[in-house]
């Protein structure tokens, strides 16, 4: 289908707006630019905000800690903010995080990982999983059921939910429940035919996606680990059960639908939903599209499907479909 009428008007407000290009800015401006352009105090009301440091590889990682109304213990989710590893930060997904707390009636975690260049790879994940082991370890100081946590993310970090949740099969700790995959990064490459079909016009654009990979990276070579790119792991099975959600008018989406199939031929409980005339960037704008509304209300239905489970038992329905609209 073409593009959706309210993404097609957004894209139109974008332009008119002349917002330089990340690629013609350094990673400290094109931070600028990107906070400057996320509504300040946009978000929805919770129980309970709060903000705090927990201890990481290199020192402490900063978190927001959202928390819904209702009697604690409550699931939780660990949320990593997307960006392409370079940019964003807890501030500009409050409102995402805001809604996601009320939508999934559950503590959410939203972490601030180190970025790139500054920062280059493997430290966004080391970050992001030292913030997942510490909320399962310590789920009680912050009224969590350390039996029900998740991990998820849009974009990058989709990415490094995906590969925290990795980790965590590799490492042993912690048992995780379920991972939300919000248009991922999956892939290190640009040869897709979604990367094609999608270069440019779309907001999110394969020229800025290759300006993110090299701040992200070191070296290219970095960018075959499974670490960098959770699609290159060579064994999926005994993941937590995912939902993925990708979008039609997205240069990520083919590398996301990959990862999906890859996880449910590995025997991983995966629902994949592809929404039909949206665009990269679509779940944060429930202000304005009608798709994102929908997509909201599947990923957190997903997540209170999964913490119903409260002993980890693992859901058993997998299934793939475009949407156009509500689930």
């Amino acid at each position: 289908m073409p593009v959706d009428p309210q993404v097609a008007l957004v894209l139109a407000q974008i332009e008119q707006l002349g917002l330089k290009n990340f690629t013609q800015a350094s990673p400290s401006e094109a931070r600028r630019l990107f906070e400057a352009a996320t509504p300040a105090g946009a978000g929805e009301d919770v129980a309970a905000v709060e903000d705090r440091a927990l201890p990481g590889p290199a020192g402490d990682v900063p978190v927001r800690i959202y928390t819904p109304v209702g009697a604690a213990p409550h699931p939780a989710l660990v949320f990593f903010h997307g960006g392409g590893f370079v940019i964003g930060s807890v501030d500009t997904h409050d409102a995402t995080c805001r809604a996601l707390t009320n939508a999934a009636r559950c503590v959410v975690v939203s972490v601030g990982y180190r970025l790139a260049p500054e920062h280059p790879f493997p430290a966004a994940p080391e970050d992001c999983y030292a913030a997942t082991r510490w909320v399962a370890q310590n789920a009680a100081e912050i009224g969590v059921d350390s039996r029900r946590v998740a991990v998820g993310g849009d974009s990058a970090g989709g990415n490094l939910a995906a590969v925290v949740a990795q980790l965590a099969r590799e490492r042993g700790q912690p048992a995780l429940l379920h991972q939300l995959l919000i248009y991922p990064v999956t892939n290190h490459g640009f040869d897709t035919a979604s990367y094609t079909e999608n270069a440019e016009g779309y907001l999110l654009e394969r020229e800025t996606m290759q300006w993110f990979w090299n701040h992200y990276l070191a070296d290219a070579s970095d960018g075959a680990h499974p670490k960098a790119s959770p699609l290159r792991a060579a064994d999926l099975s005994g993941l937590p059960p995912a939902t993925v959600l990708t979008a039609e008018y997205d240069p990520l989406r083919d590398e996301g639908e990959a990862y999906a199939e890859r996880l449910r031929e590995a025997g991983v409980a995966t629902v994949h939903t592809r929404y039909r005339g949206m665009i990269h960037g679509f779940f944060a704008m429930t202000d304005m599209l009608d798709g994102a509304k929908a997509a909201l209300e599947q990923a957190s239905g997903e997540l209170r499907r999964a913490f119903k489970s409260a002993d980890g038992s693992r859901p058993t329905r997998s299934a793939s479909r475009p949407q156009d609209g509500a689930p």
